[in-house]
């Protein structure tokens, strides 16, 4: 008889009735020894969880004792993987196996604190003196700063001198306050932690294939034949997860092939591994494009059909010598109107099917990549031509059609000034093979912390709205003209341009923000949105605060001292408020910033006039909610037991300091009362909108029908009241309200569908029943481009769909109207208007339609070898106090690439003592060679120096790290590991961000982390 977990504890409950009075514990302990012992979790109490740490969302299950009596609270004892979890299996990493001593943390925080200006000691304070205080220094600054029109006298609503950042690891429920929290008060200087890691992923592949996510999912890598990693590290990074890729290896036989500056544990496990310089790997991936198109290895039917290969693109579009057509040398931006489709009489792009015109897509691609030739590839990445020629080989083996890769990649590639466009060459080749669409194919973005997609998708960043929808600008003074200008129009005939329903998402999104106050005759309160005119992403705001700009600040479940490229600058930023307030379960380095730590944090306490708050708050055990995986998942967990000491729950926090701001205007009035008083946060939307209920957001996430809701035959689809299951159901009529509507379907009238836990295979590793994945449930984005136009599947044992006479069914949820017949026009990408994949990005991209490779800002080489008069990306925004921080390769001839560690999460971990004892000290990575002439031993301590400011850290001296013949010299690269810092449980260190530059990515403001130069020396003498 098979018996499952389960099953095991009910039968150990049964039998404890008959237990023995030894059992029991009521004989001497010697006999104890003769009966069964007690099993140790028979008593506790079980709940079901994620990690808090990376985006694999793995499952645990928490065991808390506390019997539910009046004085007795549930304390959560012990932690272990869900072994029913499909993407875990009841596997835990050392990160995770460390979770039960960051919930008991000695540095959890447990009551309000205040820091008064000058002082250099927290003073503790009652949770309303807190709430009031920080509520009239919000108020006071609004109403003295906010912004009702611009210079133009257009109605902006905007508040610019206070700002929020928001949360990576919270749940979605409390991103939904954190949105309503910031725009109701006019707040544009509002981001979250994508801005600082996968950014670049939805930059990159909404304009290749419509969203900008991971286009399958952690389970459907074992079905790969190759498996890419580049720009990653998941056997660290993300452990559990990475067990796909060992599965594709032993099961399927796939090939894994690792390319990185450094020799890591993914690469230890690998079958080719190929070291490459830190920010040339755009240069490496157009290389694959040339060659596959030299070698005609590309998949012909999928490539013609779906996608925009055979489009022809307008006569005026050109590439020389570095620049796209369009370039503005005043505003070092495009005019993108040149990089658009040539159209017929009828507006429809043009198409060639023969793809022999000179202007087609395709052979434009092949003009633009034809320099970077294998022997351009070396000269620019270093990378020897024979690994380049082999790996190029294996990646050209997918383009049969029985064949899939994946290219799997995390902040090795978003952090750079090129992130996006070295994402979009993945995508760009991922095309060519036909691999998006397929079970084992897609680009896989591993995102790092564990709701972090969660956070992307509810429109947490300055120019965002939920579902991926856009802030209206300043030129945008009607809900006519923005919708007209950011609904698309048809480009092909036939074809589903999904977005063209913005309207309905859109305007369901402004009944949900503003309820009754959102009405047809006001454009559903359209002038409430505040309006931009520029970014005010982090970096922008950061340089704002820099130079005095910025009053106010709220840093929620955020560490930017930390995390901010250019400690030195962030501190001295933090230093010119006049207040801040940290929202956080753990001592941050930033609610610390003003105190002074010696060599590790030099400030002058006394002269830091910053008023600082520090409010404690629940972690991830102590809510309910939901968070999303890097797979878009939406998975619901619950609280093991309740925040300690005086901390609340992040809902209840915010929930506070809105209700006391709402008091405010309600009695005094104020600046644009109406933009705090009539968003959705009263009685009427929340049981209490002093502390929210989780359940109540994700319901309001998923969305409601107002009015009873009919479909074009008259019938009934939804009453009013009702949840709603689709985002079909969603009108801009104003008859439905949903907050985020690629979530509409995760909570309907059948129940919660994101706490599912069925975990049956319907096929190929897909697992529809558990938890719930936007959009409709679907697990392998594009899945109807796995087959051909008639509907047979490219490789019949990679079967995910089959149209069953009158639908398409299968192992998933078709990406695809579900009644359009094989054969008819409609491709497979419908998020995009043309239907097609795109190799051609269109106006998508702010730094051109095909990738380029660009040096980083901090070069180690003189020029770039593809065009010496243009050797940086030209519309890389460098601020000029940013500009005058940056190194030149004569001082600083070394390149640094920074990393993480399998035993330590970011900042987080270093809490925990388990994993600080595993990584107690800072260190970093040096080749043997450079060390060797720097007379550099291992274990000695270095001195690593950027024109920003120094660390120091011990040396390892590995053979990880080996030099590179990059442009005729050699270039060696150091490995610094991202840390620690002057808090939590290891031996003090430097913030490694202390050494990296403040230029982002130049379409998503995403900070240069893994390319910039330092000079490295052995320190003779401690450092006074």
């Amino acid at each position: 008889m098979q018996i499952g977990r389960r099953q095991f504890l009910k039968l150990l409950g049964a039998g404890g009735a008959g237990l023995t009075a030894t059992a029991m514990g009521l004989a001497p302990t010697p006999a104890l020894a003769d009966g069964p012992r007690p099993y140790k979790l028979l008593r506790a109490r079980e709940t079901r969880n994620n990690c808090t740490y990376c985006s694999v969302g793995c499952g645990i299950l928490m065991y808390s004792l506390g019997d539910g009596a009046k004085n007795a609270k549930p304390t959560i004892f012990h932690i272990e993987g869900d072994p029913d979890h499909p993407v875990s299996r009841g596997s835990l990493c050392p990160k995770g196996a460390g979770l039960l001593d960051m919930i008991h943390s000695k540095n959890r925080l447990l009551y309000p604190e205040y820091r008064a200006p000058g002082s250099k000691e927290w003073v503790r304070i009652g949770w309303d003196e807190a709430t009031k205080r920080i509520a009239r220094l919000l108020k006071d600054d609004r109403d003295a700063n906010f912004i009702e029109r611009n210079e133009k006298g257009e109605l902006v609503n905007r508040w610019l001198t206070s700002g929020m950042l928001a949360s990576s690891a919270a749940s979605n429920e409390t991103g939904v306050l954190d949105f309503k929290f910031a725009r109701s008060l006019g707040m544009l200087g509002l981001d979250c932690q994508a801005r600082l890691c996968h950014a670049p992923t939805v930059s990159a592949l909404a304009p290749s294939f419509g969203r900008g996510a991971m286009t399958n999912h952690w389970v459907d890598i074992k079905n790969a034949n190759v498996v890419i990693v580049m720009g990653g590290n998941p056997a660290e990074a993300h452990p559990v997860g990475f067990k796909w890729v060992i599965e594709a290896k032993i099961k399927n036989k796939a090939k894994v092939i690792v390319i990185d500056p450094r020799f890591n544990r993914t690469a230890s496990v690998a079958d080719i591994f190929s070291p490459i310089r830190a920010g040339s790997d755009t240069a490496f991936l157009m290389g694959v494009v040339n060659w596959l198109l030299q070698n005609d290895r590309i998949q012909h039917d999928y490539v013609r059909a779906y996608t925009n290969a055979p489009l022809i693109v307008r006569a005026d579009y050109g590439f020389d010598d570095g620049l796209f057509s369009g370039f503005d040398a005043d505003t070092l931006s495009y005019d993108k109107s040149s990089w658009a489709y040539e159209l017929d009489e009828s507006g429809n792009a043009l198409r060639d099917p023969t793809m022999t015109h000179p202007r087609c897509v395709l052979n434009l691609l092949r003009k633009h990549v034809e320099r970077y030739t294998p022997e351009m590839v070396e000269e620019i990445t270093g990378v020897r031509q024979a690994d380049f020629l082999q790996i190029a080989d294996i990646i050209g083996s997918c383009s049969a059609k029985d064949k899939t890769l994946t290219w799997l990649y995390a902040l090795g590639w978003t952090h750079h000034t090129g992130g996006a466009q070295i994402i979009r060459g993945s995508a760009m080749i991922q095309l060519l093979l036909g691999n998006i669409g397929m079970a084992g194919g897609g680009v896989n973005a591993l995102r790092g912390h564990s709701n972090i997609q969660g956070y992307t998708d509810l429109g947490l960043l300055s120019l965002r709205l939920p579902g991926y929808l856009n802030l209206p600008s300043d030129r945008q003074q009607t809900i006519q003209q923005y919708l007209a200008e950011t609904t698309p129009g048809d480009v092909l005939p036939g074809q589903v341009n999904y977005w063209k329903n913005t309207p309905k998402f859109f305007v369901s999104l402004m009944k949900n923000l503003y309820g009754p106050h959102a009405t047809k005759e006001n454009d559903f309160a359209f002038d409430l949105l505040p309006k931009w005119d520029r970014s005010y992403d982090m970096l922008a705001y950061f340089d704002m605060m820099y130079e005095g700009k910025v009053n106010g600040y709220i840093a929620q479940g955020f560490n930017p001292l930390a995390a901010m490229p250019d400690k030195n600058k962030t501190s001295a930023s933090l230093s010119k408020l006049k207040f801040l307030v940290i929202i956080d379960p753990l001592v941050t380095e930033t609610s610390n910033f003003w105190r002074n730590e010696g060599l590790f944090n030099d400030v002058k306490t006394e002269e830091i006039m910053t008023e600082v708050f520090r409010l404690p708050s629940n972690c991830f055990a102590e809510e309910n909610g939901a968070i999303v995986n890097s797979g878009r998942w939406l998975q619901w967990h619950f609280a093991g037991q309740e925040p300690p000491g005086e901390a609340r729950h992040d809902p209840s926090i915010l929930g506070g300091i809105m209700m006391e701001l709402r008091r405010l205007y309600a009695e005094e009035g104020g600046a644009c009362p109406e933009q705090v008083l009539h968003m959705s946060w009263d009685e009427h939307t929340y049981h209490d909108p002093y502390n929210p209920h989780p359940e109540e957001m994700a319901r309001e996430a998923n969305g409601y029908a107002l009015e009873d809701l009919h479909d074009d035959a008259g019938n009934v689809v939804a009453r009013k009241g009702e949840l709603l299951s689709s985002f079909a159901q969603l009108r801009d009529d104003g008859s439905t309200a949903s907050y985020c509507w690629i979530f509409a379907g995760s909570w309907t009238e059948a129940g919660n569908q994101m706490a599912n836990r069925d975990n049956t295979d319907t096929g190929l590793g897909n697992t529809p029943g558990w938890a719930w994945a936007w959009p409709a449930n679907r697990r392998i984005l594009y899945n109807r481009a796995s087959m051909d136009e008639m509907g047979e599947p490219w490789d019949p044992h990679r079967r995910i769909l089959h149209w069953d006479g009158a639908k398409w069914t299968g192992a998933d949820v078709p990406d695809f109207p579900a009644n359009i017949p094989p054969g008819a026009p409609a491709a497979p990408f419908i998020m995009l208007p043309e239907g097609l994949g795109r190799l051609f990005s269109v106006n998508g991209m702010n730094d051109g339609p095909f990738p380029e490779h660009y040096e980083p800002v901090e070069s180690p080489i003189a020029k770039n070898p593809l065009h010496s008069t243009v050797t940086h990306n030209p519309t890389a925004r460098i601020f000029q106090n940013d500009a005058q921080r940056m190194g030149n390769r004569t001082e600083y001839p070394y390149v640094a690439t920074t990393y993480s560690v399998t035993e330590l999460f970011r900042h987080w971990t270093k809490h925990s003592h388990l994993n600080a004892m595993l990584q107690p000290e800072q260190f970093i990575e040096i080749g043997e060679k450079l060390a060797a002439s720097k007379g550099i031993g291992h274990g000695d301590t270095v001195k690593v120096t950027t024109k920003r400011g120094y660390i120091t850290a011990k040396a390892v001296v590995t053979k990880r790290m080996r030099p590179l013949r990059v442009a005729g010299q050699d270039v060696d690269q150091i490995g610094i590991p991202c840390h620690w810092g002057f808090e939590g449980e290891t031996r003090k260190g430097y913030l490694a961000n202390t050494l990296s530059p403040g230029v982002g990515d130049a379409n998503s403001q995403t900070p240069e982390f893994k390319a910039f130069l330092v000079n490295v020396e052995k320190l003779e003498a401690a450092l006074s």
